[in-house]
């Protein structure tokens, strides 16, 4: 049975629109007004998804990233996240189209091609040289720029803190992008094959990059949950160009 990016986001999403209606409602004005600032109406389930991926990160996720930290020379460890990267650039180019950024499409494009002829498939970081910087896009981020607030605040089974709207557009950026397409024209073993290989690899490459820092935050955090909340909000924000709290949290699009 085939298993596809787009049923896994819908599985993401449609448990948590179910019970946010079943979710407490603050009677007092203070509380409220916390609560509409927080938007964590899901916190009991979204705590307990977040302490399942941390106890899973320090079993499994986080000695496999030391040893492959320790086995994998830096050279080489900076090859896989730079091959990572050029592949994301197609999908980073479509979202930059669907935002009407043809400026940071184009460079999106020039990137790839450097990165990819020059940089030898993507291994060397080329197009950095070339003052090509490179530019952000994700279907989440093309909804926000359509209007579409984020949404509650949601804790995602291994992929950790996101939101209604980022959960929707990961399940989309995965459609998106086309090399499981190439390699499902080679078989189902190759596509199932790179599909495996491609997460894992991500997922070594994203908790490597933050291995001690992460690690430092876990152990200086009161509230770890309520930490991460902060940051990963902020830097969202940060990512969006919100520069003032995001008070835009529905799902209504903007007039």
């Amino acid at each position: 049975m085939r298993v596809r990016p787009l049923f896994l986001a819908l599985t993401f999403l449609c448990l948590p629109t179910l019970l946010v209606a079943c979710a407490d409602v603050p009677k007092s004005p203070e509380a409220q007004a916390e609560a509409l600032e927080i938007n964590d109406p899901l916190e009991p389930m979204n705590r307990a998804i977040f302490n399942v991926n941390d106890f899973l990160d320090r079993l499994l996720i986080k000695p496999a990233t030391e040893v492959y930290r320790f086995i994998v020379p830096t050279f080489l460890r900076e090859r896989v996240a730079n091959v990572l990267s050029n592949l994301g650039e197609p999908v980073t180019f479509a979202n930059n189209m669907l935002q009407g950024k043809a400026g940071s499409a184009g460079v999106t494009a020039q990137r790839f091609a450097v990165n990819t002829v020059v940089g030898v498939g993507g291994l060397f970081e080329v197009a950095d040289g070339w003052d090509l910087a490179k530019q952000h896009g994700d279907f989440g981020q093309t909804l926000s720029a359509w209007g579409l607030g984020s949404g509650p605040y949601l804790v995602l089974p291994l992929f950790g803190p996101s939101n209604f709207r980022d959960a929707a557009g990961l399940g989309v950026d995965m459609i998106m992008s086309p090399w499981q397409y190439f390699a499902e024209a080679h078989g189902k073993t190759v596509r199932d094959t790179y599909l495996i290989t491609s997460f894992v690899a991500e997922g070594l490459t994203r908790r490597e990059a933050v291995l001690d820092e992460y690690d430092a935050l876990r152990s200086g955090a009161l509230d770890f949950y309520a930490t991460m909340r902060s940051i990963v909000r902020q830097y969202r924000d940060k990512q969006l160009g919100i520069s003032a709290p995001d008070t835009s949290r529905g799902f209504d699009f903007a007039e």
